[in-house]
C-alpha cells in the first residue's frame, strides 16, 4: 500500500516548500492549475449538445464541467457521511482534488463535439488516432504550460484520476477498422462516420506518463488495471477505474442525463408528450419514492412530469431534486483483485437508479443528439474540421501560427502537433479559420488569428 505522499509527487519532483507563505496543499495547486489555463477557459466556446449561437441559455462544455465538479463533491461528501466501510471512506479524495479532476474531464474535447473527434480520428489514422479522453491526459501532462513539456505537472492522483481509460490506442484499436471515407458518394468525399469513431484509451505518445502514474503500484494491479474486453467487430474496451475516475464519471453521467436535459426542455426539443412516452412511470420510481411526501396528494409522476414542464423555478428545483437523489445513491464497490485501496474501492450507481438515469441519458441521445437538426451541425462542423486540418497539414510553414509552427518543428510526432492545434480550437475559431482557408469573401490580412 502507498502512502499519501506517493500520490501527491509530480514528475518534476517540484514541491511545495513548507516554510513558504503558500498554504495550499498540493492538490488545492492542482485546482488552481485548471482554473488559471487557458484549456479551461477555451470550453466556454466548444459546444455540450447544442451548437453555440443557438441560444444564450444553454451548457457549454465550461458550465457542463462546472457541474460536473459540484455533483463530485457532493458525491464525496455523501460517501463520507455514510454508514460505508470507514476503511474505504478513508481513500476518498479532498475536495480540491475531484473539482480539479472534473474541470479537466472534458479539456481535450475537440470543437464541435464527437464529430470533431471522429474527424480528428480520420485526419489522424496513420499516426495514432485521436480520442478526447486521450488528448485531455495529452494536455494535462504536456501541452499546459505550467511546466517544462509536463503540462499541469499533476500530482500521481490527480493524473490517475484524469486517465479515465488506463489502455493505450495501440492496445484496443481493431486494426479492422480503420478510418476512412464512404466509398460510394457521387459529388463529395464523406467520412465513414461508423468506422471512425476512436476507440477510448490514452494515445501511445502519452505512454510514459502513464508509466510513471502507475509506478506506485504493484506489478500485478498494473497488469489487471490496464485489462480491456475485446469484442469481435469492435475496439477494445477497458475495464476498470480509479475511485476518482469512478467518482468524477457519475457525476459525468448525472449532469448529462439531468442537466443537459434540461436545457432539452427549455429549448422546446422534446415536449410532454413525448418525454410520457419515453419515460414511463415504472422507471421513474426511485425518484417518485421521493417526491411521495412532497407532492402534496398528487400523484407523483404528475407531479414531476408538471413540475419539469412548468415554468423555470418549477423546473429547476425539479432538477435540484432529481441530482440530488441521484447522489445519494451512489455507493461503494470493492474489487479485491487489488492491492490498492485507489483501484479496489470505487463509486457505484446501480439498481434502479442506474436505470432511471440511462434511461434519461438514451432519451437526450435519441432525440436530441441524433435528431436531424444536431447532426446536420455536427455534419457540417466533421466537415470543417477535416478541411482545416488537411490544410494546415498540406503546408505548416506558411499557415500554422508562429507559436504553433514552433511545436509542430520541435515534435517529434510533427502530426500530433497539428492534431493538437486543431484540437484546441474553439468552434468559433475553427470555424474562422475554415472562412479565411476557403470563403472567397471571407478573411482581411488584418484579421488577428
Amino acid at each position: 500500500m502507498n502512502t499519501p505522499d506517493s500520490w501527491q509527487k509530480r514528475r518534476t519532483g517540484w514541491k511545495l516548500d513548507p516554510a513558504s507563505a503558500d498554504v495550499r496543499t498540493e492538490y488545492e495547486v492542482d485546482f488552481a492549475r485548471v482554473i488559471h489555463s487557458g484549456s479551461f477557459r477555451r470550453l466556454q466556446g466548444k459546444t455540450q449538445i447544442l451548437n453555440l449561437g443557438d441560444s444564450d441559455f444553454y451548457r457549454t462544455r465550461l458550465t457542463h464541467s462546472l457541474e460536473v465538479a459540484q455533483i463530485a463533491s457532493g458525491i464525496v461528501r455523501k460517501l463520507k457521511r455514510g454508514a460505508f466501510d470507514r476503511h474505504a471512506q478513508s481513500f476518498l479524495p479532498p475536495i480540491s482534488l475531484i473539482q480539479a479532476i472534473c474541470l479537466t474531464h472534458d479539456l481535450g474535447h475537440p470543437p464541435f463535439g464527437h464529430g470533431g473527434e471522429v474527424a480528428l480520428n480520420y485526419c489522424m489514422r496513420y499516426h495514432g488516432g485521436f480520442e478526447g479522453n486521450g488528448q485531455t491526459l495529452r494536455i494535462a501532462s504536456r501541452l499546459e504550460h505550467f511546466s517544462d513539456g509536463r503540462g499541469y505537472n499533476f500530482t500521481r492522483r490527480a493524473a490517475l484520476g484524469v486517465l479515465k481509460y488506463p489502455t493505450a490506442y495501440s492496445e484496443v484499436v481493431n486494426p479492422d477498422i480503420r478510418p476512412r471515407m464512404i466509398a460510394h458518394t457521387t459529388s463529395r468525399n464523406l467520412i465513414d462516420r461508423a468506422r471512425s469513431k476512436p476507440p477510448k484509451c490514452y494515445f501511445d505518445s502519452e505512454r510514459d506518463v502513464v508509466d510513471w502514474v502507475l509506478s506506485a503500484v504493484s506489478d500485478d494491479d498494473i497488469k489487471r488495471f490496464r485489462e480491456n474486453d475485446k469484442v469481435r467487430g469492435k475496439h477494445g474496451k477497458t475495464i476498470h477505474k480509479s475511485l476518482d475516475a469512478s467518482i468524477m464519471d457519475i457525476a459525468d453521467d448525472i449532469a448529462y442525463g439531468i442537466h443537459d436535459l434540461e436545457d432539452v426542455i427549455a429549448l422546446h426539443l422534446i415536449s410532454e408528450k413525448e418525454f410520457r412516452a419515453e419515460i414511463k412511470r415504472d422507471v421513474c420510481h426511485p425518484f417518485l419514492q421521493f417526491l411521495q411526501s412532497r407532492s402534496n396528494g398528487t400523484d407523483p409522476y404528475e407531479y414531476f412530469i408538471v413540475s419539469l414542464f412548468g415554468d423555470g423555478n418549477e423546473r429547476k428545483r425539479c432538477i435540484s431534486r432529481l441530482v440530488g437523489v441521484m447522489i445519494n445513491a451512489v455507493t461503494f464497490t470493492t474489487n479485491d483483485e487489488f492491492n490498492e485501496p485507489i483501484l479496489r474501492f470505487r463509486a457505484s450507481l446501480v439498481g434502479e437508479h442506474r436505470v432511471f438515469l440511462d434511461t434519461l441519458q438514451d432519451l437526450v441521445v435519441r432525440k436530441v443528439i441524433h435528431s436531424p437538426n444536431v447532426q446536420h451541425l455536427e455534419f457540417k462542423g466533421q466537415a470543417m474540421v477535416v478541411a482545416v486540418f488537411d490544410a494546415l497539414a498540406s503546408d505548416p510553414n506558411l499557415l500554422l501560427p508562429r507559436d504553433a509552427f514552433q511545436a509542430y518543428e520541435n515534435a517529434i510526432e510533427p502530426y500530433r502537433a497539428i492534431c493538437d492545434f486543431v484540437a484546441g480550437m474553439t468552434d468559433g475559431y475553427l470555424l474562422r479559420t475554415f472562412e479565411r482557408l476557403f470563403s472567397p469573401r471571407m478573411g482581411s490580412v488584418f484579421d488577428k488569428l
